[in-house]
């Protein structure tokens, strides 16, 4: 490399979606928002929460990149977040030290971050347990990372096989994490809707005994049998 970039890059002035489009995907199951977007928007199964009873939230993302065994990015997307972000941080699926901390963590739950997102591991677990703000990352790792760059924060940002926007809605659950571009959003919510009420069916259904879903019925009419002589 001629020239080294500088340690820490931020770009701003990205669109934020509307709160009224932000709660139109508020308690949502990320199954259900999945479903909504074709099957797909769902990070990696790795990237988990360090604990399911804190670990909803929605918001707009803001991405960061922090390059492996570093928090320069880290901490840039920390001084750039607005009150009701979610901070998702790129760190290449690092495993050889983690990206945050409890005492980042805090800081985040500080500045009002709705939640943290990261293809890397965390560390101080008990610590970030007790500040309740939702982490997910790939894991746990007691080694501590470097401050020397590079970081990047507001630019796209690919993790855990999803592109994601800075401005693009976030949503958490147990399960997961799933992705919604914010170019799509109103037609996601619009879909999402139709799936919550048509899910609201199906779970009476099986509550009423039911043991195949409709839409398998003609699929098992038609199959090809083959009768196996003893």
């Amino acid at each position: 490399m001629i020239h080294d970039p500088p340690a820490l890059t931020i770009h701003r002035g990205f669109k934020r979606p509307s709160a009224e489009l932000i709660d139109k995907f508020r308690g949502a199951q990320t199954s259900h928002l999945a479903d909504a977007m074709d099957g797909r928007g769902a990070l990696d199964y790795r990237i988990k929460p360090l604990d399911e009873s804190q670990a909803t939230f929605v918001g707009p993302a803001l991405t960061a990149y922090s390059a492996p065994a570093d928090i320069v990015g880290m901490f840039g997307g920390v001084h750039e977040a607005e009150p009701g972000d979610v901070l998702v941080v790129a760190n290449d699926a690092f495993t050889g030290t983690a990206v945050v901390g409890d005492l980042a963590i805090g800081m985040m739950n500080n500045k009002g971050i709705a939640g943290f997102v990261t293809d890397g591991l965390a560390r101080d677990k008990a610590g970030i347990l007790e500040v309740g703000l939702p982490c997910f990352c790939q894991g746990l790792s007691p080694n501590s990372p470097g401050r020397t760059g590079l970081g990047i924060v507001g630019a796209p940002v690919t993790l855990g096989g999803v592109h994601v926007n800075p401005g693009d809605i976030v949503i958490g659950d147990p399960d997961s994490v799933v992705i919604v571009p914010q170019e799509r959003a109103e037609g996601v919510a619009n879909r999402l809707a139709e799936i919550q009420e048509a899910e609201k069916g199906a779970i009476q259904n099986v509550a009423a005994g039911a043991t195949m879903p409709a839409s398998m019925q003609s699929m098992i009419a038609d199959a090809l049998i083959i009768e196996e002589g003893n």
